[in-house]
């Protein structure tokens, strides 16, 4: 890939979000924002204003904005059903594009956008900012070391109750459409397995705030025999967990719980033969938190570091529709009331 001494960028959809990408991409010495766009063309003068982008170009129709400004790299911050359309064509532009999540609104549209950007030979990733936590990769770097064996089983526990108001008290599958994709991309960060199948239910709690379901429990079968549970609700009052998930990873030879933040508790079996095995505490290695280790900000470094160096993004368009399928399977699921095969 061409080396080029300034890599320029294009961002659409001047929402909230926007100012976190925007701010970490100000932050860089190798990248210029050249041009920001909205339906809302305030929207984007508000941005510019408060980030003090004096030269980037504004406007409301991007095809105008990417002809006049020929970026190398297009950020998605579009609502979901913007996604396709603003990602397919940034891409046949000739333009990396980062994502917001999801991929796009439907599977259908995400295998579109996943075949274009293999057609134009260009990187196309979501934003999944959770693979970027130093806590995260604390746990990772447990199971990867292989002390513990192969997981056979994993629990993951996301319990909230976010009065949100607005449009997400209508939505229909409002948790595993809005927020399981989090949890269910860590559950394959963590594994490193990918889903086979899923037998998922939804319900609405009695004194629920929410229109329609806004509770799941979904079991996921996983490539290898490991089974993967996830419980789940957006209107659980009282003793929540992290926005992260309360998680029980459980390996041949031991096992980790994991609170989403700091507290990880890891024990390896030590003796066995009576009736209970004997454990001895493991202390995970600390992370070192560096800018690798900020959430979004390192996922959007990382994206470019990525075009600069020629390597595809860890969470590239081929790997995570293979979290956003989980999602749709397990919505087909509880409408259907039976196990279905997770395709991608």
């Amino acid at each position: 890939m061409e080396q080029k001494d300034m890599l320029r960028i294009v961002l659409v959809g001047c929402g909230a979000m926007s100012r976190a990408w925007l701010q970490t991409a100000t932050e860089l010495a190798d990248v210029e924002v050249v041009g920001l766009v909205d339906i809302y063309e305030e929207a984007a003068h508000t941005r510019a204003r408060e980030l003090q982008l004096t030269q980037v170009m504004i406007g409301t129709d991007l095809g105008e904005i990417l002809e006049r400004t020929r970026p190398d790299i297009v950020f998605n911050c579009t609502i979901p059903e913007a996604h396709l359309q603003t990602s397919l064509q940034a891409l046949e532009a000739g333009c990396h594009v980062l994502s917001e999540k999801p991929l796009a609104a439907s599977l259908e549209a995400s295998r579109t956008l996943v075949a274009a950007a293999q057609r134009v030979d260009r990187y196309f990733a979501v934003m999944q900012n959770r693979r970027y936590d130093a806590n995260i990769l604390r746990v990772h770097h447990v199971l990867a070391s292989g002390e513990l064996g192969a997981l056979t089983t994993v629990n993951s526990d996301f319990y909230i109750g976010a009065h949100f108001g607005g449009f997400r008290d209508h939505m229909r599958h409002v948790l595993l459409l809005d927020m399981a994709i989090h949890t269910f991309d860590a559950a394959r960060f963590l594994t490193r397995a990918d889903p086979v199948s899923v037998y998922c239910h939804e319900w609405n709690p009695a004194g629920s705030w929410y229109d329609h379901d806004a509770s799941a429990i979904a079991i996921f079968e996983m490539t290898g025999g490991l089974m993967y549970t996830y419980r789940g609700s957006w209107c659980a009052e009282g003793l929540a967990t992290t926005w992260e998930s309360d998680w029980r990873l459980i390996a041949q030879r031991g096992s980790i719980t994991w609170n989403g933040g700091e507290d990880i508790r890891v024990q390896q079996v030590q003796e066995t033969g009576g009736f209970l095995s004997t454990f001895c505490d493991v202390e995970p290695d600390l992370v070192e938190r560096t800018e690798w280790t900020q959430g979004h900000s390192s996922a959007i470094r990382d994206f470019i570091a990525c075009v600069r160096e020629g390597r595809a993004p860890q969470t590239n368009g081929t790997d995570n529709i293979k979290s956003l399928a989980m999602v749709f399977a397990a919505i087909e699921s509880a409408e259907s009331g039976k196990r279905v095969a997770v395709s991608w």
